[in-house]
């Protein structure tokens, strides 16, 4: 069964006039629909610029990416930009809009898709629901702490029905105790909405 993501013989390749480092190199894997998937590695050892490959926001050396069956090399700009909507990306630092409140940060990548102002807050509320941060609405991200801030994060990554969820090292700033609950929520976002879900974890 092919997977809903396939890698084949990837290789990224760093140059500039003095260096030249290869980061990945001939990597194979495969990701079924609806699996959990861990890449688990030291730091420098190039997973996060592989889990960029993944979406092409770092663009192979060579190699293939294949997403949905797609190949993401074979697609224009346009369509590379909707196929993006189907994957999702958390981030280790949150990455979210310090000047928006919590309900503005979820609708923003709505508002980018052309979702109409009501939708847009209805989405918002309903995943702020999913995780578990409804009285949270009205709060900026300078009043939240690490663990609400990254399941704000969640929830705008899943404003537009992503397929897929990446998150690059998402709990490392994170306590023990936090990440526990972040991962279970992950699971339980696999679990009752199938997305398929990618987590980078250093050792």
């Amino acid at each position: 069964m092919e997977g809903i993501i396939e890698v084949r013989n990837l290789t990224k390749t760093f140059e500039d006039k003095n260096n030249k480092v290869e980061a990945l190199k001939d990597i194979n894997l495969s990701i079924n629909k609806g699996d959990i998937f861990g890449i688990i590695g030291m730091s420098g050892a190039g997973k996060s610029t592989l889990v960029r490959c993944l979406n092409f926001l770092e663009k192979p050396t060579s190699g293939t990416v294949l997403v949905d069956g797609k190949d993401l090399s074979k697609l224009t700009a346009k369509e590379l930009r909707n196929k993006r909507m189907d994957i999702s990306m958390i981030f280790q630092h949150f990455n979210l809009l310090m000047q928006k409140n919590v309900l503005d940060n979820i609708c923003f990548p709505l508002s980018i898709a052309g979702v109409n102002k009501k939708e847009a807050r209805e989405r918002a509320l309903e995943l702020l629901k999913i995780v578990g941060l409804e009285e949270k609405v009205g709060a900026y991200p300078s009043q939240l702490s690490g663990g609400q801030k990254q399941r704000v994060a969640i929830a705008r990554a899943l404003a537009n029905n992503p397929k897929i969820l990446l998150c690059d090292e998402a709990t490392s700033a994170l306590d023990p105790q936090t990440t526990k609950s972040i991962l279970e929520l992950l699971k339980r976002i696999n679990e009752n909405y199938g997305i398929t879900i990618v987590i980078i974890n250093p050792f």
